[in-house]
């Protein structure tokens, strides 16, 4: 067998097989750079990938030759690729900018065991995003889990701590009531390959325990996801994390959950439920708008950068999930195009945060004050990136909010309704941006920020590198357009 045909296999086995190997290296500045050679192979996997599907393939690998639904199975098809692009590249993206800030914020002693626990959270988020079984979903979002808790608590602030515990909590819930859900559906039909679940579940003659497995894998992703109300791990997690941390999930975690979630209901539930698509369309409709608005609201009143940064993505996912709720293909395509293009935007903005709390040491905006103009740079990429968070044209974030205003205009007078709280919610977004720069332009300087430089350069490259595609994927739409819309047909084919 060529290399080629074990990429899908090779995408989890380098990070996690590279993972123990950090662990032992004891030489300065090694552990990251094992790391990020893992994360980087990884993510040039994704795009050999990306490159085998586009033209409308399915790759379907049989771990160990045991082919579904005996054994388990990796299935790449467009939305896989849009999954695995996501966390390869934010992790590598993340690594290659942070080692200065983590260096600052844990030192080097722990630093082996730290890119450990990096490495086994990347193998678990892409593992989700390829595997066909329903219960490798869950030992892999397991592996993630934990590694992101230990991730999370790494940080210097004891309050990570705190935010860690919650989130293991609300995780520990999720990922039971998911795994409820999966038993249930596997004591009515007999399988655990999706593919064959699905097509099982037709011929179930009792409906009920499958009802009720689509409320606990419903709620179960629904927390490992931060969806509103079910959100309240997420602010704190990002607030007190190690900044490159913050980068990475900000970028994918939550995603990679949303990702289960609709796969999961679009494949399984949707085609063999009567009426299952309408009120799965209603429940998401009614918690997408509260989100959006609630958490675009909370974020202006927000004074820590960073947690200003986590009610943004409350809303941010509020936004991807009510595209999804209009069960159409512009609706399923602005979704999934969000995906991917919030990631470029969190990312580079949790970057430019932490450009500015490398220098200032603080990411509350009070002491910020006037670090505009001893940080040209750092808050020029903010801004930049702010620009797609609004949705100003030529940016990624106004292809997605274009795609999400046509499916709303498309339902009639609901649907204008939506688009008036979509609108509603953007100037929502540029009140919480200004808030920032006024602070950074318009104040005077604080002790802290009269002293401090410019962000190292190594930090400002990595920085606009991300900022740069925000604005290249806001022109040039081909590929994060075509993926989603390919992805769109697939799930609207499964029968959402």
């Amino acid at each position: 067998m060529s290399l080629s045909a074990q990429l899908p296999a090779l995408q989890v086995v380098v990070p996690l097989a590279s993972a123990p190997l950090v662990t032992l290296l004891r030489v300065a500045n090694l552990p990251w750079l094992v790391a990020l050679a893992a994360s980087a192979t990884a993510f040039a996997i994704s795009i050999a990938l990306t490159g085998q599907v586009l033209p409308g393939t399915t790759i379907t690998y049989d771990l160990g030759g045991w082919p579904a639904p005996y054994g388990i199975v990796f299935v790449i098809d467009q939305l896989s690729c849009v999954m695995m692009l996501i966390v390869t590249g934010a992790s590598t993206a993340a690594l290659a900018f942070g080692k200065m800030s983590l260096d600052l914020q844990i030192g080097t002693v722990r630093a082996p065991y730290f890119y450990a626990a990096w490495l086994l959270a990347l193998a678990g988020l892409v593992g989700i995003s390829i595997t066909g079984d329903a219960f490798n979903i869950f030992v892999f979002m397991e592996i993630s889990s934990l590694a992101s808790y230990v991730l999370i608590g790494s940080g210097p602030d004891r309050r990570a701590l705190t935010a860690t515990f919650k989130y293991l909590t609300l995780g520990t819930i999720g990922a039971t009531f998911y795994l409820i859900g999966v038993g249930l559906i596997y004591m009515m039909t007999g399988t655990l390959n999706l593919a064959d679940m699905a097509s099982r579940v037709g011929d179930v003659s009792d409906l009920r325990p499958v009802l009720a497995a689509a409320g606990f894998v419903t709620i179960g992703l629904a927390l490992k996801a931060a969806i509103f109300p079910l959100h309240v791990w997420m602010p704190n997690a990002y607030t007190f994390a190690p900044h490159i941390v913050s980068v990475f999930l900000a970028a994918c975690a939550t995603k990679v959950s949303l990702y289960v979630l609709i796969r999961f209901d679009s494949a399984v539930f949707a085609p063999n439920l009567a009426g299952h698509d309408i009120r799965f369309s209603g429940f998401l409709t009614v918690v997408s708008i509260l989100a959006v608005l609630i958490g675009s609201t909370v974020a202006v009143f927000e004074n820590n950068l960073k947690r200003l940064l986590g009610y943004s993505s409350v809303a941010q996912i509020g936004y991807i999930l009510l595209g999804v709720s209009f069960l159409s293909l512009t609706g399923m395509t602005a979704g999934v195009v969000h995906l991917f293009n919030h990631a470029l935007i969190k990312a580079a903005l949790f970057m430019a945060v932490a450009c500015i709390a490398y220098r200032l040491g603080t990411v509350r905006l009070n002491e910020v004050a006037g670090c505009g103009k001893i940080m040209p740079w750092t808050m020029a990429a903010f801004v930049a990136a702010g620009l797609s968070l609004i949705g100003v044209p030529g940016t990624a974030g106004f292809v997605s909010k274009w795609y999400l205003l046509q499916a709303a205009l498309d339902h009639g007078p609901v649907g204008y309704a939506i688009a008036a709280v979509i609108l509603v919610s953007s100037v929502l977004a540029v009140i919480y941006v200004w808030k920032v720069i006024e602070w950074a332009y318009f104040r005077e300087f604080t002790e802290t920020s009269r002293e401090a430089g410019e962000a190292p350069v190594t930090m400002l490259i990595f920085t606009w590198a991300m900022v740069l595609a925000n604005f290249y994927f806001g022109i040039f739409t081909e590929l994060p357009l075509g993926l989603a819309e390919s992805s769109a047909k697939i799930l609207l084919g499964a029968g959402l």
